[in-house]
């Protein structure tokens, strides 16, 4: 739709929700199956790295070998960095938790972006265009605002 007077283009559109116990119990439990997802590949994460550090140290001649310890150590390094990686996106995802328990109900939220399209022309206010979110109540529209 581009004749040189209007376009159809692309925009986030902000979700906003409304807390209610439903919103609530649903943010609580995604919040607690990634917590349980965490400790599922900090666990797998563990015995991978022991499981490769067998296998070198079984493969060499002289597991005392210098060469050996270094590839030990690499693999060590490895864990330890993707540990604390695991570890500090745990602690976020507490913080989370923490921060929804605290909410208040009814309070609104902001939930995520979706994206949608929407035709301008010439004359429109581009910024009132961009600006649009829409007000969720578990999971139905109650609002859509600006636009």
């Amino acid at each position: 739709m581009a004749d040189g007077n209007s376009l159809n283009i692309k925009r986030s559109i902000t979700v906003r929700a409304v807390v209610t116990p439903r919103w609530k119990e649903d943010a609580e439990r995604e919040l607690s199956n990634a917590l349980t997802n965490f400790d599922q590949q900090l666990a797998q994460l563990e015995q991978e790295g022991q499981r490769l550090i067998e296998e070198i140290r079984r493969q060499s001649i002289n597991p005392l070998d210098p060469r050996v310890q270094e590839q030990v150590g690499s693999v060590q390094q490895q864990v330890a960095a993707k540990r604390a990686e695991f570890e500090e996106q745990k602690r976020q995802v507490l913080e989370q938790q923490r921060q929804v328990r605290e909410l208040e109900m009814e309070q609104v939220v902001e939930q995520g972006q979706i994206e949608s399209f929407c035709d301008v022309q010439v004359g429109d206010n581009l910024v009132q265009k961009l600006q649009v979110a829409v007000l969720v109540r578990d999971g139905v529209i109650e609002a859509i605002e600006g636009g």
